[in-house]
């Protein structure tokens, strides 16, 4: 799970003669989940077959080479759907007057 924020500040005019400053923050949180493999086991012979894997399970420990073989098929990390989620929070701070 990654997360970014992000503070965004902006100065806005009220009046002729005072000017405040308004404040955004933004925390954008994505997670990563890999779901079906997509490998085609048949294009060697012209055809078109999948295995089946519903959703990538890692077959070894995080930071090894293992980490990016399914344990359930075999492939790669890669031949499996990517599926990203996004949620994304703002939080605004009216100017002071």
């Amino acid at each position: 799970m990654k997360k970014r924020q992000m503070v965004i500040k902006q100065r806005s005019q009220i009046s002729n003669t005072s000017s405040s400053w308004t404040t955004t923050t933004s925390s954008a949180i994505s997670n990563v989940r890999y779901v079906e493999c997509q490998k085609n086991h048949a294009a060697n012979i012209g055809g078109y077959a999948v295995d089946g894997c519903r959703e990538f399970m890692a077959s070894g420990d995080a930071g090894t080479d293992e980490a990016l073989r399914c344990a359930a098929c075999g492939c790669h990390r890669n031949f499996h759907r990517k599926e990203v989620d996004t949620e994304v929070v703002c939080e605004y701070s009216p100017p002071n007057a």
